[in-house]
């Protein structure tokens, strides 16, 4: 009896872990960097939506990052372990959050990258129609990138 409970709670320990390795994005975080703080604010992340300065945004996962993208894009030395993902998204480039500031100038943001990273959370947006190329070259010869945030738990 013993043993079957303590297997059930072992099953149960290990789903729990798997599910919040998959979801490391999601939840509330407080804004770390200067842009995050004089632009964003805080930010809430769910499976669904982005909620920047108490506007809520829809969202669509569209895939993982590999390794390599992720470390192009928020790790140039390429040894942290952390994972990212690519969503789709749409914020008008006429919305204006903190000090009056938008994500992306005047052009729509059509993209945003999650990494996180222990306790902490990178976010990086893009407008145009076509996904990001995560390459260092194309990176930085990127027209599209609007701007980097941090965020901590």
């Amino acid at each position: 009896m013993k043993r079957e409970t303590l297997l059930r709670s072992l099953v149960g320990l290990v789903l729990i872990c798997c599910m919040m390795a998959a979801a490391q994005d999601k939840g509330y975080w407080r804004a770390a960097s200067s842009t995050a703080k004089s632009i964003t604010g805080d930010v809430a992340v769910s499976d669904e939506k982005i909620s920047i300065n108490f506007l809520s945004f829809t969202v669509a996962r569209i895939r993982g990052l590999e390794q390599a993208e992720a470390s192009a894009l928020f790790d140039p030395d390429g040894t942290a372990g952390g994972n990212g993902s690519l969503y789709r998204l749409n914020v008008p480039g006429a919305k204006k959050f903190l000090h009056k500031n938008s994500l992306c100038g005047s052009d729509d943001t059509q993209w945003m990258v999650t990494y996180v990273l222990g306790r902490s959370l990178q976010l990086a947006f893009f407008s145009g129609q076509k996904p990001p190329v995560f390459t260092p070259d194309a990176l930085a010869n990127s027209t599209d990138m609007c701007g980097k945030f941090g965020y901590v738990r």
